[in-house]
């Protein structure tokens, strides 16, 4: 085969990547401010609807103003199943050494992701989200902390509660189920599953005491019955380190 077919068939197939990644901005559901990121925001909802089969209605967020977006934390294909089923952008709030991660770190800057030091002063990472809200964006956290696939009861980190409260917004718990990978980072992420995807409605955390509020999210998201501790003072650790 001459060169001049090669070259005509590297030209062709050019074409149709960048027919097919230019196209890819009709199948994103939010405006992310970056076209190149809208772009990628359809590839990842044409990636969780069509190879995970995900399942289930958007979270129905407020169209404008804060908002907090909280679920159970079953493997590392989370935070693209939560892309996928907000009208939104959401800001991750996560932890310092996966926001640093090599070949990724440029994707977790763009998509405003709020990194979080676990041993030294993680509060900053909190007035960064809180400042994010007041902003009038959503932000989006796990507040188990850490991955836990099996279901059943978990304490959920207060943080989300101190958020709510800060700025005076709701929060909208989602439940995860179906994820063929549960318990893993990326074999979950190649791993073709059935997720099913539960927003439930929001909590009015600003209007109730810690206890009631991360009770009432333990229960939409899985991880009820008890989520209360002694003598009321804020448990150590208050933000999600995942």
């Amino acid at each position: 085969m001459s060169v001049s077919v090669w070259l005509m068939g590297a030209a062709l197939l050019a074409a149709l990547v960048l027919w097919a990644w230019r196209r890819l901005e009709q199948h994103a559901g939010a405006d992310w401010g970056n076209r190149q990121i809208n772009r990628l925001d359809g590839l990842n909802r044409l990636f969780c609807r069509r190879f995970h089969r995900l399942a289930g209605s958007p979270i129905d967020l407020p169209e404008s103003g804060p908002a907090l977006v909280v679920a159970n934390h079953i493997s590392g294909l989370d935070p693209l199943l939560l892309i996928a089923a907000s009208p939104r952008p959401l800001r991750f709030l996560i932890a310092r050494e996966e926001y640093e991660r090599f070949g990724l770190n440029w994707l977790f800057r763009a998509v405003g992701c709020i990194p979080v030091d676990r041993d030294s002063r993680p509060e900053r990472a909190l007035r960064a989200a809180e400042r994010a809200l007041r902003a009038g964006e959503v932000v989006a956290l796990f507040p188990e902390g850490h991955i836990h696939a099996k279901p059943g009861p978990r304490r959920l980190k207060p943080g989300v509660w101190k958020l709510a409260e800060w700025a005076n917004c709701p929060v909208h718990p989602v439940r995860i189920e179906g994820v063929r990978g549960a318990g893993r980072i990326f074999r979950a992420l190649v791993l073709p599953s059935r997720v099913e995807l539960t927003a439930k409605p929001p909590v009015a955390c600003p209007e109730l005491s810690r206890d009631d509020c991360l009770a009432q999210i333990a229960h939409a998201i899985g991880r009820a019955p008890e989520n209360r501790t002694s003598g009321g003072e804020p448990r150590k650790g208050l933000i999600s380190q995942d």
